[in-house]
């Protein structure tokens, strides 16, 4: 076969045009299907979305233009083309929304993680929307007739395009203020300006960390030379659970047997600070809380874990996920995805295999109060499958694949049950190690899910949509208490009363401090889940 030869040049503003082409009609499905949903093609809305069409064409060469210029046109345009395939594909088959917060997410992915996101459909978009058009562009001869041809050449096409949107936009403003102000979210799909926007937001917030030395938080913070009973506290950070999934909150299916049993008290009515987990693990664990958290100023703060360790209390950092989000950066920590440490595993490394070591390091601490956490794998998707033993597929079938789109919403949704019922094996198994240490401590869990999950409802999986658009299943989460006999302080009744309020990770913050009686003038008991539930009060 022949190599594919282009004989004629074409100029750089023909190659920024056909590419924009490319990339509006090839790239943009969802964007394109979501703007068809809040306008309908009728007769009265056609010429606006013509209109439409020409203005985001416009915008897109007005993006690009000023960087695929020169030697830059061909690396800037064949980029642009391989990083707006993968958005396509995200969006078109997962509902995602690239921004900020999910480039967050993923840079702190782990491989194995990225590795599930791997899929044929992933590939088939890359190469279709990406390196084929990105081959042709590497073939085609680009004409250069000189810096001051080339810029003079450039301007006038920019300043058409500019001069071009603005008219489309004056014809029609009542259509484009609709579309700015009251459907907001539309922008969000725009591929690939708004993911290209994201990334330099992203970038940039990097070189705006604050300087100087950790800020320290809650610095009066102790344990009451009163206090004479020894707490220990297991606190279990879930992994992409959904409230509604969890028997114990009224789900259909028997997915938690074992909590049932326990006889845990759930908090139905519970939101999520963010829909990823690098976003709300750290700011559930903030002392600034959801409306003033910032991750680049978390990073150089003090969190829950540094208050509570330096008032005594002995923290361990259990970690079967990608890591801790840079909480546990000051306290003992342990990744236990290596079968090196984790001694219970098969095709991966299961979460109860963080139990193993426990009773190990409770004896080794004779005296002071004990928090351990241990931050799940939990339901991490897409690949459900792999986040359950065999002895727990129960709901079947299940979707074997990490390719959704292979499987249909039942067999996801018997993967997803599947794997809630696996967390409710490993929490049970929690649960009786601190019954075994009922005699020493006043022993308690507290388990909190870092967001949701979308299981296809309304074309969208996964999670990680901005919150504002974000659907209730990534932001209602399940949150579970449980406490050990001799935990006699609580007011049963009292918790029963008030555990229907509505709660958000805000909470963990002020709860964890008033479970180990850490008296602090930072502390707010309007914050504190068990505040008036304690038989003293």
């Amino acid at each position: 076969m022949r190599r594919l030869a282009f004989k004629r040049e074409l100029s750089g503003n023909a190659l920024l045009l056909l590419t924009c082409l490319v990339l509006v009609g090839g790239g943009n499905a969802s964007f394109i299907a979501n703007v068809l949903q809040a306008f309908p093609p009728t007769a009265r809305n056609l010429p606006a979305l013509l209109s439409l069409a020409g203005a985001f064409l416009a915008l897109n060469v007005l993006l690009l233009g000023g960087f695929a210029l020169g030697k830059l046109t061909k690396p800037v345009l064949i980029t642009v083309l391989l990083a707006a395939s993968i958005s396509a594909y995200f969006m078109d088959n997962f509902g995602t929304v690239i921004g900020v917060d999910m480039l967050r997410n993923v840079a702190q992915t782990h491989a194995g993680e990225a590795l599930d996101l791997v899929t044929p459909g992933l590939l088939a978009y890359f190469c279709l929307l990406g390196v084929l058009p990105a081959a042709v562009i590497g073939r085609i001869p680009l004409a250069w007739r000189g810096w001051r041809h080339e810029l003079l050449s450039r301007a006038k096409l920019l300043a058409l395009c500019l001069l071009g949107t603005t008219i489309l936009v004056v014809a029609f403003g009542s259509f484009y203020a609709s579309f700015v102000r009251v459907h907001k979210p539309l922008r969000s799909y725009a591929n690939p300006a708004y993911f290209l926007l994201s990334a330099v937001k992203f970038l940039g917030s990097g070189r705006h960390d604050p300087d100087g030395p950790l800020a320290v938080v809650a610095a009066d913070a102790h344990i009451s030379k009163d206090d004479k009973h020894r707490e220990l506290i297991i606190l279990v950070i879930g992994e992409t659970a959904r409230a509604d999934r969890f028997s114990i909150n009224g789900y259909a299916r028997d997915t938690t047997p074992r909590l049932r049993e326990a006889q845990a008290i759930s908090l139905p009515d519970f939101r999520s600070c963010g829909t990823s987990t690098a976003v709300s693990v750290p700011c559930m664990f903030s002392p600034q809380g959801m409306a003033r958290f910032d991750p680049r100023k978390a990073r150089h703060e003090e969190n829950l874990l540094d208050i509570v360790q330096r008032a005594g209390v002995n923290v361990l950092w259990l970690d079967n996920n990608s890591d801790s989000k840079g909480i546990a950066l000051r306290v003992p920590y342990l990744d236990y995805k290596s079968p090196e440490i984790n001694t219970v595993c098969d095709q991966e490394c299961r979460d109860e295999g963080m139990l193993v070591p426990l009773q190990d390091y409770i004896d080794s601490h004779p005296s002071g109060d004990i928090l351990v956490v241990l931050h799940q794998m939990g339901n991490h998707g897409p690949a459900y499958y792999k986040r359950y033993p065999p002895e727990f597929e129960k709901f079947r079938p299940a979707c074997r694949s990490k390719d959704l789109s292979r499987c249909s919403q039942e067999e996801i949704g018997n993967a997803y049950d599947n794997a809630i019922l696996y967390t409710d094996h490993f929490l049970g198994k929690a649960i009786e190690l601190l019954k075994r240490n009922d005699a020493k401590f006043e022993t308690a869990l507290f388990y909190l899910s870092d967001h949701g999950e979308s299981l296809g409802e309304g074309g969208v999986y996964l999670h990680g949509l901005p919150r504002p658009i974000a659907p209730e299943s990534q932001l209602h989460v399940p949150a579970i208490l449980w406490f050990g006999s001799g935990f006699d302080e609580l007011d049963r009744p009292a918790l029963e009363r008030k555990r229907h309020r509505r709660y958000t990770h805000d909470h963990l913050f002020h709860t964890l401090l008033g479970f180990f009686e850490i008296k602090t003038a930072f502390y707010k008991p309007e914050l504190d889940i068990l505040d008036g539930c304690r038989k003293d009060e």
